[in-house]
């Protein structure tokens, strides 16, 4: 296995410059260079089509970068192989995806309890209960996540996203199918939640109310 050295004093924890992806001759997306240091949080807004959840997942590793440069905690990830990709992110990358991809059979609990395990080998019940309580959904633990609603898969999603301390976590439409009450719970606790944690936080989306809760804003277009 690798590991990965991140400078205790690094500020900036992630860092991007001069990204373009093209998915075909007429499909060419460019992206303004991204500076966020630790702890901070930054808003990437944009309609659909202009390469949000692209974005998104250049930083995650899950796309391979074909031009610029994607620095995660001082570490390049196009100089990475797909295998060390994947492990990098395990370790230190805390993913919300826009559909959630919880595992049918197993219930709320194990669900976040397996954020930790894929990393780290380590079932860590402790740490899993804590934040389910902390995101107000500990009530919900033995349920199967078809039980929930959406803001609870939601608050679920953000709690095993949180399970191994993540540098970074980066969200896909966090709120996108959320009521103005369920925005405003979701994006305060998952910003307190990572100030907590002292982990970035990159939100990507097309839902202009999150610009109340987030000041530092890039607009895609």
């Amino acid at each position: 296995m690798i590991f990965f050295i991140f400078e205790d004093d690094f500020q900036t924890m992630i860092q991007t410059k001069d990204i373009r992806y093209k998915y075909s001759d007429e499909v060419i997306l460019s992206f303004p260079d991204i500076s966020c240091e630790s702890g901070e949080a930054v808003l990437v807004l944009g309609q659909s089509g202009v390469g949000k959840t692209t974005l998104l997942h250049l930083m995650a590793g899950l796309l391979s970068i074909q031009e610029g440069s994607i620095h995660v905690g001082g570490q390049e990830l196009s100089s990475f192989s797909s295998a060390l990709r994947d492990q990098f992110r395990g370790e230190h990358i805390g993913l919300i995806l826009q559909q959630s991809y919880f595992i049918a059979s197993l219930n709320v609990l194990d669900n976040v309890v397996l954020g930790s395990y894929v990393a780290t080998k380590k079932k860590d019940v402790v740490k899993a209960e804590e934040l389910l309580k902390r995101l107000g959904v500990f009530e919900q633990r033995s349920k199967m996540p078809h039980e929930l609603s959406v803001g609870q898969q939601q608050r679920v999603a953000i709690a095993r996203a949180l399970m191994n301390n993540p540098q970074l976590v980066l969200a896909d439409e966090p709120t996108s199918a959320l009521d103005d009450e369920n925005t405003k719970i979701v994006s305060q606790l998952l910003l307190e939640v990572c100030k907590e944690y002292n982990s970035t936080l990159v939100v990507v989306t097309h839902d202009s109310r999150l610009k109340d809760y987030i000041d530092n804003q890039i607009v895609l277009r």
